[in-house]
């Protein structure tokens, strides 16, 4: 193992390490800091601030999706570091975006103990469901340290990879579980505050709009991602959508 290939490694575990550490602290600020009532008047410049803050990290996550981008990308780093440079930026700007963002005052609704009880199960549902969705196409590849393991694997041209498209699990019944279990976590919550509102309206609203964009990437870069919209036809919502 010569030692580029040493660096490689390192640097995808690092970003994997990272990637865990922004899924935890956006966990901790959404149950903790966001759930915090802030008091007095929403201020219309505090929330288009929360907003512009999450579009800025959501529109890294499109640009890198984009086909000439990742092309590009290819031809600056290794392809198998591909992933995992995408993944340290998203976690550094996910942690950048809990840490900045605005408190706003008010709380749209508020139940108490016992009654929301039921909204915790759901919760959990939906934690465990996302995490069988990442399970299914494989953590450590959505971490980016899989391709590290197999470079060879990766084609150095992202609109000719081969990509499985797998209907295990969660994958069987939408095509981008991943999705739902984030929108069903950020909003079953007790309490739902204002800060919370606005950051779970945000980011589901932005996966909404990605989904048609993402399908249409995966149809360029694989023809099979057809065959698998006719195996399962709903794109969030078992049954509806």
């Amino acid at each position: 193992m010569n030692a580029q290939h040493v660096a490689a490694r390192a640097f995808a575990w690092a970003g994997a390490v990272l990637f865990a550490a922004a899924l935890a602290y956006f966990l901790f600020s959404y149950s903790l800091t966001f759930g915090e009532i802030a008091t007095g008047t929403p201020a219309p410049g505090t929330i288009g601030f929360d907003v512009a803050l999450f579009s800025v990290f959501a529109l890294h996550h499109s640009i890198f999706a984009r086909i000439p981008v990742r092309s590009f990308i290819r031809k600056v780093v290794p392809a198998e570091l591909e992933r995992s440079l995408y993944v340290w930026v998203a976690s550094l700007m996910l942690i950048g975006v809990c840490y900045a963002w605005r408190a706003v005052p008010g709380v749209l609704w508020q139940v108490s103990p016992p009654w929301n009880w039921p909204l915790v199960a759901v919760q959990l549902a939906a934690v465990w469901w996302t995490l069988r969705s990442a399970a299914v196409i494989d953590g450590l590849e959505l971490a980016g340290v899989r391709q590290v393991s197999n470079p060879k694997s990766q084609n150095p041209n992202p609109k000719s990879q081969t990509v499985e498209f797998k209907t295990d699990g969660p994958y069987g019944w939408v095509r981008h579980p991943i999705y739902l279990g984030w929108i069903v976590i950020v909003f079953s919550v007790g309490t739902m505050t204002m800060t919370r509102f606005v950051f779970a309206a945000i980011s589901s609203l932005y996966l909404v709009i990605a989904i048609p964009f993402e399908e249409r990437t995966l149809l360029a870069q694989s023809p099979d991602y057809r065959n698998y919209m006719r195996r399962v036809q709903r794109k969030l919502i078992p049954g509806l959508y």
